[in-house]
């Protein structure tokens, strides 16, 4: 008799699956790194956040869309990483196609820094605060992302100041005065085109059995929604 795979098994699958992806992505974006120092700084948030999500996955597991997500921000800075931003290959190969002043891909990275975390964001925001359902939790959750891009800004800026023309490959402004601005608009365009484009499929993720949420309070906007219309429901 041929067994039947619970339809959930797939779900439980893909975390280990996109983990054994990064952490293939990350050895091969260490071995031959062009800077040892720009590939740590690069990739930090990587080094720090894949152990988290692992410690956390039972008790806190996330959602396949915001795992995928996030496995594809850890190859981005990954690529980063090994070439710096400046001298990504794609990146050279995108500027001579279209006729660009510069190497986009710094560009692309920024738009992924506000594009993914936005998605962290709002399942953070969704699972443990009163938003969830609320009107409020869209501008908030872009708000939360272009912060995160300023505090990284004010993060570059130290290591300029402390490693002088040794954290250029790091800053990789490629001569331009207005980089730190344009960095900060591209995460607020990624953050916004994210909770435009995704917040449906992420809703629908979100309302799965099996996500345990560590806000059930009384003034949640989702209970009070239901309060309401369950008062002003005519009866039969």
């Amino acid at each position: 008799m041929t067994a039947v795979v619970p339809a959930a098994a797939p779900r439980r699958r893909l975390p280990a699956v996109l983990v054994a992806v990064v952490v293939t992505g990350m050895a091969l974006s260490a071995w031959g790194a062009r800077d040892r120092t720009t590939w740590f700084l690069e990739t930090v948030w990587v080094l720090a956040g894949l152990p988290l999500v692992v410690l956390t996955r039972r008790r806190f597991p996330l959602t396949n869309l915001l795992c995928c997500l996030l496995a594809a921000h850890a190859l981005v800075l990954a690529v980063g990483g090994h070439y710096t931003y400046a001298r990504v290959p794609l990146g050279d190969w995108v500027r001579d196609v279209f006729g660009l002043s510069r190497n986009p891909y710094d560009r692309f990275g920024h738009l992924m820094q506000g594009f993914v975390p936005a998605v962290l964001v709002r399942e953070l925001l969704s699972r443990t605060s009163p938003l969830r359902g609320s009107r409020w939790l869209a501008p908030l959750t872009v708000c939360a992302c272009l912060a995160f891009s300023a505090v990284f800004e004010m993060l570059e800026w130290l290591a300029a100041v402390v490693g002088g023309h040794s954290a250029d490959a790091f800053l990789a402004t490629q001569g331009d005065v207005w980089d730190t601005q344009w960095d900060m608009f591209c995460a607020l365009i990624g953050a916004t085109v994210s909770v435009l484009v995704l917040a449906r499929p992420h809703d629908r993720q979100l309302a799965a059995p099996g996500l345990t949420s560590s806000y059930g309070g009384a003034g949640s906007t989702a209970e009070r929604r239901t309060s309401t219309a369950r008062t002003t429901r005519p009866s039969a």
